[in-house]
Order: structure tokens, then sequence, then C-alpha cells
């Protein structure tokens, strides 16, 4: 019996693939060659889409292969981001798909979902996805972005580093190919990101691989109903809970939160109280909080377009490398976010009366990111916080106080009307009739509403550890559900009945005037107020720039 079949395959790949190459770099235009000699049909390959980061020129050089000879790949990859990842499949050269988040391309991916274009594995968390690289989907092709690299194959990938040990680590040590483009070939890379011996091939790339500024929000698109919501959320929730350590989803909603930490929350006097430890993106609505001195530590999922500078000048807030730039690792940051953080905040498309939640709808697939590890409670937390232990004896009322477990606080922030005045409650979630067109046998929802302790909207708070039942809970949730059809269903005897135990709270029950809620609240009002408070070191993109 033959112990080295995989690494005989696999030293078959190189070979075929050292036709187009000068040691490890692949020569010009022979990117597409090389991918053809080395991918066999069926083959499982990681196409680096991250949240942020994308290998977009070998994208370019996959989607260029001939179908008869590359085709029916498995897919297995965090983001879908780029429209090229999508026409693989309409070119049949992909066929299956595991993925976590396809934000830019959520509607086209639920039109060839319904369309049977694309067979669906599952929908994953980052953390799950990544898991499964190293037990059931390691890939046997691994596609990947960096910065620069050595002749040796040594790889710098910058601030935005995101999945990329991961996915080398997964193909790398089983035996799999890893080809990686690059910004630039140099002599010796600033930081040893990924060693060489574990990078196969590389492909210099003929422009910077491509970033999507996917967390940077404009303070001057902030609305009077989220500063609103982040009073609430910030006098209703982190003071009463102390929360110091959290992460925050992507949104409007929560970048409000930020921008009023400076203001509504100093004159509250939480100062070093809340807010002080993250695992965040370096959100640029931040800045004003940690030159405020608010701040204290930031580990970070992956970087964001025109940080680079401000990041490598606050080295005692972020963790940044000898060279100066940031150093991300989505994973690492997940298992933070997950263990580590008391407090998790976000954002979704859709909730029922029981708090389920989920961002796949019947015209719209947005994946669901990190925010199932996020937006869950982790029952294999061990270590104790005050805010954990609050949040516990809410959730657990009675049995041995010695053997009571704490509580994660998970937080939906939701307008109860979303774009196009869509309701964001609903009867029935979309992803239910979804997985059952696909026949998925799991609907995918995205954080379960036993995970969620609070829903925010406009009209208030619903604290759901407060529930004494399942009764308690639809109610506190058609509550605060506004003027949607589950809002308008409440028993309002029974809503009544919540508000005077504190379950409900309404802005007027936590001394909130709504009139108060404005934009002079909010520490930058644009994204030149953004600039100067970093001291001109924040170089927004400029698509953002309309000075």
């Amino acid at each position: 019996m033959s112990w080295q079949q995989r690494r005989g395959e696999r030293n078959e790949r190189l070979g075929a693939g050292s036709r187009f190459t000068n040691g490890k770099i692949i020569r010009a235009g022979e990117a597409t060659a090389l991918l053809e000699a080395v991918l066999r049909p069926g083959d499982r390959v990681c196409l680096e889409g991250d949240n942020q980061k994308q290998a977009d020129h070998l994208a370019k050089a996959l989607l260029a292969c001939d179908p008869a000879r590359v085709h029916d790949l498995h897919l297995v990859q965090s983001g879908i981001v780029l429209p090229a990842h999508l026409d693989l499949f309409e070119r049949r050269i992909a066929r299956r798909l595991d993925f976590s988040y396809s934000g830019p391309q959520s509607t086209r991916m639920a039109r060839m979902l319904q369309a049977g274009q694309i067979e669906l594995g599952a929908v994953h968390t980052y953390l799950e996805l990544f898991a499964r690289y190293f037990v059931d989907l390691t890939p046997a092709v691994a596609l990947i972005a960096a910065v620069s690299a050595d002749r040796d194959g040594n790889l710098y990938t910058g601030p935005n580093t995101e999945d990329t040990p991961t996915i080398v680590e997964a193909t790398a040590f089983r035996d799999g190919i890893v080809i990686a483009q690059a910004n630039e070939i140099v002599e010796r890379v600033p930081r040893v990101d990924i060693p060489g011996d574990q990078v196969h091939f590389i492909a210099p790339a003929p422009a910077p691989f491509f970033v999507e500024p996917l967390f940077t929000r404009d303070p001057a698109a902030i609305t009077e109903t989220q500063i609103l919501m982040a009073m609430l959320v910030i006098k209703g929730i982190y003071a009463p809970y102390g929360i110091e350590r959290l992460n925050h989803g992507i949104g409007f909603g929560t970048a409000a939160i930020e921008l009023i930490l400076p203001t509504y929350g100093e004159s509250l006097g939480l100062k070093g109280r809340i807010a002080r430890r993250w695992a965040l993106n370096p959100h640029p609505t931040l800045i004003p909080a940690i030159e405020s001195g608010w701040v204290e530590q930031v580990h970070c999922f992956g970087s964001e377009v025109g940080m680079e500078a401000y990041l490598a000048a606050r080295p005692d807030v972020f963790f940044t490398g000898s060279d100066g730039s940031l150093r991300s690792n989505r994973a690492y940051c997940q298992t933070a976010g997950l263990y580590a953080c008391d407090l998790f905040i976000g954002s979704t498309l859709q909730i029922d009366p029981a708090g389920h939640s989920s961002t796949v709808t019947l015209s719209r697939v947005a994946g669901f990111g990190g925010a199932p590890n996020m937006g869950s409670d982790p029952r294999g937390r061990r270590h104790p916080s005050a805010s954990w232990l609050k949040a516990g004896r809410e959730a657990h009322r009675g049995g041995d106080a010695a053997l009571m477990r704490g509580r994660k606080l998970v937080v939906q922030l939701v307008e109860t009307f979303g774009e196009k005045l869509i309701p964001t409650f609903v009867e029935q979630l979309d992803a239910v009739q979804f997985g059952a067109r696909l026949g998925l046998g799991l609907a995918p929802v995205m954080v379960y509403g036993d995970d969620v302790s609070h829903i925010v909207t406009e009209e208030g708070i619903a604290n759901l550890l407060l529930c004494r039942d399942a009764d308690e809970r639809e109610q506190a949730i058609r509550g605060v559900a506004g003027y949607t059809e589950v809002g308008r269903r409440r028993d309002r005897a029974a809503v009544a009945r919540l508000r005077q135990r504190g379950v409900i709270q309404r802005p007027e029950d936590l001394g909130i005037d709504p009139l108060d809620a404005d934009r002079s609240l909010l520490a930058a009002r644009s994204i030149r107020d953004l600039v100067r408070w970093s001291g001109g070191l924040y170089r927004p993109p400029a698509r953002y720039r309309n000075w």
C-alpha cells in the first residue's frame, strides 16, 4: 500500500506547471496555461475571495481557462465578491460552491442559485468554513494574493493578510498546490507573512490586487433615526452592562455609535468604562473615539483602504509588525470575537417573531460572513467578566448560582423598515422558503433567535433575556417592530406589561428625548472631518472625497 499518493500527485502537478515558470515565477502571459496544466476536473479550489482582498489576477486567469480542460471545480472560498467569481459558474468552469459572504454579488447570486447554475453546499460562517478546510473541504489548489514576493516564494501580505495564512496552511500541508499573485517581485520582502516553502508558484500581477473599502461609512449619510438608536444602545445596553470588550458589525447604525462615543458617551461619564477593547476592522468612524482616548486596543479581521498610515502611527492601539503595517488575521480575530468579546452588535435583512434573522432573502443572498460566530453565545467559554455574568443572571434565573453560566450579549440593531420601505420584521424568514427551494436540508438562518439577547429599533429596546417564555419573547419583538405587519399584530396589553417590567424600554423610559438625536452629536459629520481627526493620516478612497 502506498502512503505517498497525494504527494505523488502534487509532484506531478508541480512538474506540469514548471514548464511555464522560471523557478517559481510564472512567465508573463502564462498564468492561464499554468492553471490548465495544474488543475484537474472536479478539483476543490480556494480562489482568494476574502471579505476585502481579492486574487483578481488569478481569477481572470482561471476564467480564461478552456472549459473542456478545466471544469466542474468545487470553489471553497470566503467571499464571492467579484463578477468573475460568478462568471466561472456561467462558463461551467466551476460547478459547486461553499462560501460565507457575497454582499456585492448578492442579487446575482440569488438568481443563479434559483436557476440551478450553482450547486450550493452551504452558506457558512467564516470560522466554520475555515474549520472545514482542515477536515472535509481541504483545497487541492489555493490561489492567493500578496503585496510582494521574493524569488524563493516568501510572501508579504501587508495590512490585508485576512484569510491567507489559513488557506495556505490547509492546502500546503495536505500536499496541495499554492499559487500566489504578487503586486511586485522584490529581493527581500519587508516581513515574511507566508514562508516560501509553502508557496509553489508566483504570478506577477499587472496591477495591485483589488481591496474593497467595505467598512467605510460616510458620516454625512447617517440619519437622526440612526443617532437615536445609537443613543439607545449606549445608554440602554453598553452602560448598564459595562461593555468593555466588543465587536461591531458593518453598517451606518454601528458607525453612529462609534461617532457619538466622544460626545453623547462623554456626557454620560462613560469614558474608561465601556468600549475599550475591540475585535474590529479599522473603521474610519472609530478615529474620533481613538483620538479622544476611548479605545485602548483593536485587533482586526482585515484592514481598510486609506487607513494604512493611520494604523502605522498608532501602534499602541493596533497590532502592527516591525515594518509598521497592520497585522490582520481573520481566523484569529473571529476567534477573539467569539470567545473574548462580551457583546456583538450588527444588523440583518429580516427578523421573525422568534428572533431568528437572516441576510438570505428570495432576491438577495448576501451570505453571513462572521455574524453567526460573533452573534452566538459560545457555550465553551469559561472565563468570567462582569457584563457576561450579569447577562447570565438575567438569562438563567433560578438553579444553582455556583454553577450558573454567563451569557454573551448579541444585539440586532435594525430599523423597522429597510431600503425601499421593505419591512425588516416578517412573519416567516425568506430563508425558510429559499432553503426548501434549493433542497438544502437546513434553512440558511444567520443568527438563531435563542442567541439574540436584545433587539433595538427606533421604537426602543427589547431585552429578550428578561422574557420568561416564548410568548413573552414574541410579544417583546412585536413590541419594537413598529408599523410592520409583525408590529401591528402585537398584543398591546402584553406589550404594556413587558414595558412595566423593563423588558421593553422606549426612549422616554431611558430619559432620552428623540429630539436630542441630532447630527450635532456626531463627532465627525463628514469624511473630511475624519481626515482632520486623524491629523491627515487617514487617506480615504477617491470616491469618498468631495472636496
